[in-house]
């Protein structure tokens, strides 16, 4: 992938030639030609082997027919192969068209992904080098485009989709090498326990002729069934529960523009590229057996080399200090406690962490708020005039509804996608190409209502701001305290994404009429960014064009009472209002921001599961140790009751005794948590690692 140091912009279903793989076509080739990628060249387009199912019925005959995309009549030339993976995408494309981008036109194929496969013998330090004369010589070509320092990288495709996920995922991987340890100890002291109290038995089998070789044979293959028998059972549990958990993640959000990362890829649809393969199944049939093999072999040598005559005249009321003289099983001991510690300290500071985000303060009331999206691109509802007639009509209609108490749309809704664009204060010097970036949203009139967004000062949008009133824009509080700190923002202008793009050029001037609340527009876990709000009725026709091709137009409706019929109703009058065009992806605003806060929920879900499982096995660990070396001073015990000691003092006794290896894997555990929560800090949010 190359991304600009500015940051990827994804939205292009289009490919370039001999970027499609597993394409079945008539011809047999498997990509777009030269001659279909040329501008101005033919309407033809690829379909996804999902769409060529879902709409076309799989049929055949299909190739070679016409089918209107976005308003233009394209001619169907293959089909992609269900295997051909495009996870790589937020959004899973149905059908595939040529770039066709002409250099001369301002599109220039700025918003898209870029990519490529390296030649065998290209590293990737050779191929940013190859790039750089590329990019000095695309900045001298286009100055207006970017900045100065704008440049090309490449970036493994694999890093590119993973992007900040990578390190939630390594700390779930070392949560789970943490549980693999607890097992571990388990095993071992469970089979070390296992060994000694059966040492009069291998006495007796020693007496009786059997070597030492047969004694370690034996006891290792009862290890290791055990081990394989666990094993099995384990997969059979992760199976079952792997299902379990990806059902508990809501999906991944289909409007993350750009190389931010808001959720956990490769997951597929309904989670269903994760599985267990072939690799898993070796790698627990693997770990069962050297857990086996490894855990086995102490406890079986030692017994094997057993003192005979003091194992034949062992009994069950053989005495011994409690856990004196074996520090291997108080060291397995304090081990457990540590870990399952550490793990509870981890799940603990995540569940603070969703605790903090339900509570942050959001912005808006998401409450009893329903959104829609219509794709408007290629119909006559693209311009200004076609998109104000079609916002007004439709909010007309569904208005009349009952349930609806306020109704809007735009290009975006909070918690998802916000485009960031550049401004220029009016009358203030410029040192460089403009004052800085704002997050800008097209809205129609009751957008504010909708949302419940507090208006702080001036006034809201009205249907008097059309295209013919002078431009106006409405900016949030965090953008009036930067930019007029100790001024009136209300006497301000702005000049809003002109450097950006030329469609921006015919934007107008804009007189600052009213501040609103802050709102999160890309996350909880993320503080506001300063954000400009304009009316739908003045965006010039090149800048709508070009934003309802990226975006869908989304409808925000807020409901006294949310149903299944009302959801009905809504759509039918918006499918009437603009003609027939589908509505799309009902959701509520709470499914919205479920949706953006699903990665760190899930990664507690984890975390929380690790943790349980490793108390869980911790505290049976523990408890088959304790009891056990309980059991070998049943004579010591007897003896101490005959000379007086009460049942009380003898419980104190063991307890104390216990205490004291708990404290000591306390302690650890909690500075073992204090090195590793510095991991966690990309998770946290309202926490600090070392929340007490």
């Amino acid at each position: 992938m190359i991304r600009t140091s500015d940051g990827t912009i994804l939205f292009d279903t289009g490919v370039s030639p001999r970027a499609v793989p597993g394409l079945m076509r008539t011809d047999h080739l498997a990509h777009f030609t030269d001659e279909e990628d040329r501008p101005g060249g033919p309407s033809i387009v690829v379909l996804s082997a999902e769409l060529w199912h879902r709409q076309f019925g799989a049929d055949s005959a299909i190739v070679g027919k016409s089918i209107t995309l976005g308003g233009v009549l394209r001619v169907v030339v293959g089909v992609l192969a269900s295997r051909f993976d495009t996870e790589q995408f937020d959004q899973r494309p149905d059908a595939w068209v040529p770039f066709q981008v002409d250099p001369t036109t301002p599109e220039r194929g700025t918003l898209s992904f870029v990519t490529g496969r390296l030649k065998s013998h290209v590293t990737l330090t050779a191929a940013n080098a190859q790039l750089q004369p590329v990019a000095e010589e695309w900045r001298s070509t286009f100055p207006e485009r970017q900045r100065a320092t704008a440049g090309f990288t490449v970036t493994p495709l694999r890093d590119a989709m993973v992007g900040d996920v990578r390190a939630g995922l390594l700390i779930l991987v070392g949560a789970v090498v943490l549980v693999l340890l607890i097992a571990c100890a388990n095993v071992a002291s469970l089979l070390l326990i296992r060994a000694i109290d059966r040492g009069r038995e291998m006495a007796i089998r020693a007496a009786i002729g059997a070597g030492r070789g047969r004694i370690v044979r034996q006891m290792l293959a009862e290890s290791m069934v055990l081990a394989l028998t666990g094993g099995l059972l384990g997969l059979g549990i992760g199976t079952v529960g792997i299902r379990a958990l990806l059902a508990a993640y809501p999906g991944n959000n289909p409007l993350v523009l750009a190389n931010r990362t808001s959720s956990i890829p490769r997951l597929g649809q309904g989670a269903a590229a994760v599985a267990i393969d072939w690799r898993v199944v070796v790698f627990a049939g693997v770990v069962s057996l050297l857990t086996g093999i490894v855990f086995g072999l102490l406890p079986a040598i030692r017994s094997s080399r057993a003192d005979l005559t003091a194992a034949l005249k062992q009994t069950s009321a053989a005495s011994g200090g409690f856990l004196r003289g074996n520090t291997l099983h108080a060291s397995l001991i304090v081990g457990e406690i540590a870990l399952a510690l550490a793990l509870l300290i981890g799940s603990g500071l995540l569940i603070r962490t969703s605790r903090e985000l339900l509570a942050v303060n959001r912005g808006f009331d998401l409450h009893d708020v329903l959104t829609m999206r219509m794709s408007v691109s290629g119909t006559p509802f693209e311009t200004r005039a076609g998109i104000e007639r079609l916002t007004r009509d439709g909010v007309d209609r569904i208005r009349t509804l009952q349930a609806v108490t306020a109704a809007s749309t735009s290009c975006c809704v909070p918690l998802e996608t916000v485009w960031q664009l550049p401004f220029v204060v009016a009358g203030r010097p410029l040192t460089g190409t403009f004052h800085g970036f704002a997050g800008w949203t097209f809205v129609s009139p009751g957008y504010f209502d909708a949302f419940r967004i507090p208006l702080l000062r001036g006034r809201p949008f009205t249907d008097r701001d059309n295209a013919s009133a002078p431009g106006v824009v409405i900016i949030n509080e965090t953008m009036a305290r930067r930019l007029w700190p100790a001024g009136e923002p209300l006497t301000g202008q702005l000049l809003i994404g002109r450097s950006m793009r030329p469609e921006y050029k015919d934007d107008p001037v804009r007189q600052v009429i009213g501040i609103v609340g802050d709102v999160r527009d890309q996350a909880l876990n993320r503080p506001p960014r300063p954000a400009m709000y304009v009316p739908v009725a003045q965006v010039p026709d090149g800048v709508t064009t070009l934003n309802v091709r990226l975006l869908p137009l989304t409808w925000i409706v807020r409901t006294s009472a949310d149903s299944p019929a009302l959801r009905g109703q809504i759509e039918k009058e918006l499918v009437a209002a603009s003609g027939g065009l589908p509505v799309t992806k009902t959701r509520s605003m709470d499914q919205v921001a479920t949706e953006s806060t699903a990665r760190t929920r899930f990664y507690m879900l984890l975390m929380t599961v690790f943790a349980c499982s490793a108390l869980a096995l911790a505290a049976t660990g523990i408890y088959g140790l304790l009891a056990f070396t309980v059991k070998q001073r049943t004579h010591e015990i007897g003896i101490r009751m005959a000379l007086g000691a009460e049942p009380r003092a003898i419980r104190r006794m063991v307890v104390a005794q216990s205490m004291a290896l708990t404290l000591i894997g306390v302690s650890v555990g909690i500075a073992a948590a204090f090195s590793l929560t510095r991991f966690l800090t990309s998770l946290l949010f309202g926490v600090t690692q070392h929340d007490l």
